[in-house]
């Protein structure tokens, strides 16, 4: 059965719905900038008494302050994008926690090779657009993804109404989505959120 990490959420309704749908993660983003910015103390109290995995996601911060973070906020992962990606995955997997690295993949397909996240980190295969780091709401060519011989995950642009059409095509670890769950940028639909929950489980 697919893994399935839901991104994003800002309330405590969005954290529930992901969470009694079945999501086996959800994701918190402490990016400044992005539409589903939150601040530590809000992360904090979502993260309060969650039963699956907590990711935060951070974008550009060296290892010891997402660490730092991460224990602030009572995370479980870390999902790290930026300059420092690779070495957070590889510190934040040495203390214990979960790591996803991120890796964009544009028309060429993936932007750096695989082989570069560590083992002991899982890939996340996203959009690459401009300066956004996640959250576009845009799939792409699934088919420049190959097998890389170990469990990814495969982001953006997934929705109900893709999502098991890209575990078919991909057959990915685990899926993860964000803005296309939403009604508007920041705000989850609670509904989407338990469909898309259902159609990759049951993909």
């Amino acid at each position: 059965m697919t893994w399935v990490k839901v991104c994003g959420l800002t309330s405590y309704e969005a954290v529930a719905a992901a969470i009694d749908g079945g999501a086996d993660a959800i994701g918190l983003v402490l990016a400044p900038g992005s539409p589903r910015e939150i601040t530590v103390e809000r992360a904090t109290a979502l993260a309060s008494n969650v039963t699956v995995a907590t990711f935060i996601v951070t974008v550009g911060l060296r290892p010891g302050e997402t660490l730092a973070l991460a224990e602030q906020v009572g995370a479980t992962g870390i999902q790290a994008h930026g300059d420092w990606a690779l070495d957070v995955a590889a510190e934040a997997a040495e203390a214990g926690y979960l790591s996803l690295v991120p890796v964009p993949v544009d028309k060429d397909g993936p932007t750096f090779p695989v082989s570069e996240v560590p083992e002991t980190s899982i890939p996340l295969f996203d959009t690459s657009f401009r300066s956004l780091h996640g959250g576009t709401g845009i799939a792409f060519d699934w088919s420049l993804v190959s097998d890389p011989g170990r469990p990814f995950i495969l982001a953006g642009g997934l929705g109900t109404e893709n999502v098991a059409r890209a575990i078919s095509m991909v057959r990915p670890f685990g899926v993860d989505a964000s803005s296309n769950l939403e009604s508007e940028p920041g705000i989850k639909d609670l509904s989407r959120i338990a469909d898309f929950i259902r159609e990759a489980k049951q993909a």
